[in-house]
């Protein structure tokens, strides 16, 4: 146990400074709100039209897709740092990761997934 006693008293201490840093900010923080920052925008301009309006599907579609192909990087780091010490095996299995992806790829741009009607 007194091995964790460092990391015990950090938590504390982070506990204890966190608990006072709320207290006084809800003390010492003006608690009335002004009308520009109760508004739809805070940034000041005027809404020009509702802020509830739907959104094409499109927007979505292009999030997703954009999710899916960056996370390609996540996984490109950490195989071309260790490159000069996997297998072969690891490798190939890398390019079929990128064939497979480059196969959705060619398949959402063949059916307009990336085309803005």
């Amino acid at each position: 146990m007194l091995d964790y006693s460092p990391i015990l008293a950090v938590i504390l201490i982070s506990v204890i400074v966190s608990s006072i840093l709320v207290v006084l900010s809800y003390i010492l923080a003006l608690q009335q709100a002004d009308t520009e920052k109760i508004s739809s925008y805070e940034c000041g301009f005027n809404p020009y039209s509702d802020a509830r309006q739907k959104f094409e599907v499109q927007f979505f579609l292009v999030g997703i897709l954009f999710i899916i192909f960056d996370l390609e990087i996540s996984f490109l780091f950490p195989w071309t740092v260790t490159l000069s010490i996997i297998s072969s095996f690891g490798y190939w299995t890398m390019m079929l990761f990128l064939f497979i992806l480059t196969v959705g790829l060619y398949y959402e741009w063949k059916k307009g997934g990336l085309d803005w009607q």
